[in-house]
């Protein structure tokens, strides 16, 4: 599972002056805001009214993502950088606000694979028509909605304008969370496919690449602890980085360094990490899992790290055990030339053309995020 915290918006979609909503809204950050804090979850409150969204006046489709205003901007950085969302809603004539259902038209790819909860207030109905409406549109956007919701009738909560304390409606408030949380985390795997372009050509079909962040320090110490173990067998030695470092010196060095990982559904595969060190393109940290080790994943991955190399390098740089006999050779065929050798490390060397540019498969290493 990822460190990344999962943000999520709470939307107040009623937008009438004295309505119950903003109340509602209140109530429920202050009842789940403890167990966010545990599950590691941001909440974004978000007033509908306050985002200004006029009837969607865009001149292209949402599904295009070409915007031409500001304020259809804004809600598209919002809507896209949240991973779930909690929909506070009323209901109007058996169905959801006109607003909410103008802020969700607005956009498209922004909403794709991830979880929205409801808590839902009314009269008979405790507003459970207007939240059957609304799962209607979200799943055409690719929204998934939660099977647990929350749903006040107002005759029954409701006392002076403020909700009557209730540790069972409370309980359930909680549940809509911890299931929001837990989807959100299942589904991250289908939101970054839709927001990376296709490693083409992998060999592995399925498969993505992404730039690694300090947020996926976890899956990097894993995959570092997984591989590192035949090197250490091989030199006869645990003072290996890879093997020996704390989660805080992995996320400490992915900020510094341009690392690169190879996914699919939601796994890290392999990774590789780059960086310029005056004139020569520094290579390191090539890992495969060893499960899909004979695929040509590593080949792959050095291939794209060389790609990148900035303009002007001349050469690139990379190390490994004196007794990694296996990887030496897997240079030496990639056109590595042994530079220096000792005890411990082997340092290997290749020249770059001189007219070297970062192609393609080395911009999408570099850019994609």
């Amino acid at each position: 599972m990822s460190t990344k915290p999962v943000r999520v918006l709470v939307l107040t979609c009623s937008t009438r002056p004295g309505a119950l909503g903003p109340a509602v809204s209140q109530w429920l950050i202050d009842t789940i805001t403890p167990r966010a804090t545990e599950l590691g979850a941001e909440l974004v409150p978000v007033t509908l009214g306050d985002l200004a969204l006029p009837f969607l006046d865009e001149e292209h489709e949402p599904a295009s993502g070409r915007y031409q205003h500001e304020h259809t901007k804004r809600w598209s950085a919002m809507v896209d950088a949240a991973d779930g969302f909690i929909a506070v809603t009323p209901e109007y004539n058996h169905g959801m606000p006109a607003a909410f259902k103008n802020a969700l038209d607005y956009l498209s790819r922004e909403w794709a694979w991830k979880p929205i909860g409801f808590v839902s207030y009314g009269n008979t109905s405790a507003g459970t028509r207007s939240v059957q409406h609304a799962k209607q549109v979200v799943t055409t956007l690719r929204l998934v909605p939660l099977g647990a919701t929350a749903a006040l009738r107002i005759a029954d909560t409701v006392e002076g304008g403020r909700l009557r304390p209730d540790t069972g409606r409370d309980q359930v408030a909680v549940g809509v969370l911890d299931e929001l949380v837990r989807l959100a985390h299942a589904l991250r795997p289908m939101r970054e496919q839709t927001r990376t372009r296709p490693a083409e050509t992998t060999p592995l079909p399925g498969s993505y690449t992404r730039a690694l962040t300090p947020d996926d320090a976890a899956e990097v110490l894993v995959l570092q602890r997984c591989c590192w173990v035949e090197e250490a067998l091989a030199n006869d030695t645990l003072a290996i980085p890879a093997l020996t470092e704390s989660l805080e010196q992995v996320r400490t060095w992915l900020a510094t360094w341009q690392t690169t990982g190879l996914w699919r559904d939601g796994r890290l595969l392999g990774m590789v990490r780059t960086r310029r060190l005056n004139n020569d393109w520094h290579v390191g940290r090539l890992a495969v899992v060893p499960d899909l080790r004979g695929h040509g994943i590593g080949r792959w991955l050095l291939r794209q790290a060389e790609t990148a190399a900035d303009p002007g390098c001349h050469r690139v740089v990379l190390s490994t055990g004196a007794q990694s006999r296996h990887n030496i050779r897997l240079y030496h065929t990639q056109g590595y030339h042994t530079e220096t050798t000792d005890d411990t490390t082997t340092l290997l060397t290749k020249p770059l053309p001189a007219n070297h540019t970062p192609g393609t498969a080395g911009e999408k290493l570099a850019q994609v995020r």
